[in-house]
């Protein structure tokens, strides 16, 4: 039952917080372990994005946002040895994936850290994108990986605009102003332009797997084609390095670390968890979306 307050004589009422949010501090929970040296565990979960995340009651931080405020905090703590990145997500977009990319190596190269990913249902795209910076992939047993390319999707009703007798005119200050419109078939010079931003766009993911997986040409001409792979054959084509559950990955976390077998594993939360452990992905309660009222 909720009390309601009436401050009389002009006094502000008291701020009352049903829901924790991205104005509360992350906060260090410990997850697993006692001894000292610290492993972090950060999760990248669902569609990689700059753009906030619509919460059911509030507007959450991206996830380029709130990678990059867990690094920040990470970083002043020399106790972490090792950050484990449990990754689960489709992909996103070019732009969001690379700044993540670069966030994560970025973090490394000034801190030494060891980085182990731990894929889990899904690691493809952008999501396998975010993961190169890592000295060890784990992929677990079932997850789908690879999809290493770029798409480039438009709407395109021209036909249906025919068919009704619909028209839109234009003015443009140059002739290619409207490339991309979803009113009119595009000439072959505009397809050829999208289709050389795509192949540029596609060159650079592929040039970074090769520089961190040091992958052959043939691998390379093999996982251009953008397909997805279980972890058996992921591991032979060299895009992961071992299978396995998340507590083995840990395990590989310490020994890579030099850390103590028990060494604490930790997360950072602005919301406290009763039983929490390494399979909650989130930071606050209010990432959970609410079930609605009628089905």
């Amino acid at each position: 039952m909720l009390t309601s307050i009436v401050v009389m004589g002009g006094c502000a009422a008291p701020q009352v917080k049903l829901f924790s949010d991205a104005s509360d501090p992350l906060k260090e929970s410990t997850l697993q372990g006692t001894e000292k040296g610290k492993v972090l565990v950060v999760s990248l979960q669902g569609v990689i994005s700059t753009r906030p995340r619509e919460g059911t009651f509030r507007t959450m931080p991206s996830m380029v946002q709130e990678l990059a405020s867990q690094l920040r905090m990470a970083e002043k703590d020399k106790e972490i040895k090792c950050l484990l990145l449990k990754v689960d997500s489709p992909g996103g977009t070019a732009t969001a994936s690379d700044i993540l990319y670069n966030e994560i190596l970025a973090f490394k190269e000034r801190t030494k850290v060891k980085i182990v990913v731990s894929m889990m249902d899904i690691a493809a795209s952008g999501g396998y994108y975010v993961s190169l910076p890592a000295d060890v992939i784990f992929a677990h047993p079932t997850t789908i990986t690879g999809s290493i390319g770029v798409v480039f999707m438009r709407p395109n009703v021209a036909g249906l605009i025919d068919k009704i007798g619909f028209n839109m005119d234009v003015n443009k200050s140059g002739k290619n102003k409207d490339m991309g419109s979803p009113f009119r078939r595009p000439t072959a010079e505009e397809t050829q332009m999208l289709q050389d931003l795509t192949d540029d766009l596609a060159d650079r993911f592929l040039t970074l797997v090769a520089k961190h997986r040091s992958l052959e040409e043939t691998t390379l001409s093999t996982i251009s084609t953008a397909r997805v792979y279980l972890p058996v054959e992921a591991k032979a084509l060299g895009l992961i390095d071992k299978i396995g559950y998340l507590d083995e990955a840990i395990a590989e976390a310490i020994a890579i670390s030099g850390l103590p077998e028990k060494a604490k594993v930790v997360a950072y939360r602005r919301t406290v968890f009763p039983n929490d452990n390494l399979y909650n992905p989130l930071t606050t309660r209010s990432n959970i979306q609410a079930r609605p009222l009628l089905d």
